[in-house]
């Protein structure tokens, strides 16, 4: 799975479906003038979007707890279908945005061909029993970044970041995750994890630098929820050749400048 380099490279930046709605004009301001000189690749979380659509999604049962302690939203036909519905809605708005500043842009399913999933876990928490049931989740396996066609300045592709199966089912994968394996494939130097934090938090002190090592230490000692999902898929996109992962609350340009945030890098890397 390679891609470009250097400058032509694409921009591969995550948006948290929890702060979509506090990103203001200048931060999109900032997004477009990165995206004349290079390609975008947005790929965009529901999580808000979803819990504003339906109570049910609200409720303490949506979510499920896996063997190993991770989250993962409970995932049925009728919620894929739900998640498409939002991020519709979503992908116009996004679209919107980027069109007023001169950016194109367009939305691509990831199970359109763009992404593959391996087999999810089947074992999780239910009233307090480990309970074997479907959940239609998995984590990506692969990318064909030729799905991404009009790649290229001055454009944007908004992923969402639903994946197929080897049995061709839709399954619901996790967009940080997701946007590590991109960002891999199409050989972005940097992946831009934009969330509703300022700083990772390490025993209550934000932290502006991190090794991949570091990272995995403290995602395995004690972090939870949405953070762990971030520190695993740095871990993967570095892996998957990835020079540096930042991860902020704040424009672009900010955060890979370093002016805020958290930057984690492979082992004896600088930021």
């Amino acid at each position: 799975m390679s891609g470009p380099a250097g400058k032509t490279a694409p921009v591969v930046v995550k948006l948290g479906g929890s702060c979509l709605d506090d990103l203001d004009g200048t931060w999109w301001d900032d997004l477009a003038r990165h995206g004349r000189d290079r390609p975008l690749v947005l790929v965009h979380g529901w999580s808000k979007p979803l819990r504003n659509l339906d109570a049910r999604y609200r409720e303490p049962s949506a979510v499920l707890r896996d063997r190993y302690g991770n989250q993962s939203r409970w995932t049925t036909p009728e919620v894929i279908e739900d998640i498409k519905t939002v991020s519709e809605a979503l992908g116009q708005d996004v679209i919107r945005r980027l069109a007023d500043r001169g950016i194109t842009a367009e939305r691509i399913l990831g199970s359109d061909g763009l992404a593959g999933a391996g087999e999810g876990e089947r074992w999780w928490w239910r009233e307090k029993q480990l309970v074997e049931m479907e959940n239609l989740v998995g984590p990506i396996t692969s990318v064909d970044p030729g799905a991404l066609k009009n790649l290229a300045p001055g454009h944007a592709c908004l992923v969402t970041p639903l994946a197929r199966n080897a049995a061709g089912q839709e399954v619901n994968t996790d967009a940080d995750r997701a946007a590590a394996a991109l960002a891999g494939a199409v050989g972005a130097p940097d992946l831009v994890l934009v969330t509703d934090v300022a700083h990772l938090l390490i025993d209550d002190e934000p932290v502006r630098a991190v090794t991949a090592e570091q990272a995995a230490a403290f995602r395995d000692r004690g972090a939870t929820g949405g953070m762990r999902k971030k520190l695993r898929a740095a871990d993967e996109a570095l892996a998957a050749g990835v020079r540096r992962v930042v991860l902020g609350s704040a424009p672009v340009t900010d955060l890979l400048e370093g002016r805020t945030g958290t930057a984690i890098t492979r082992n004896g890397e600088a930021p």
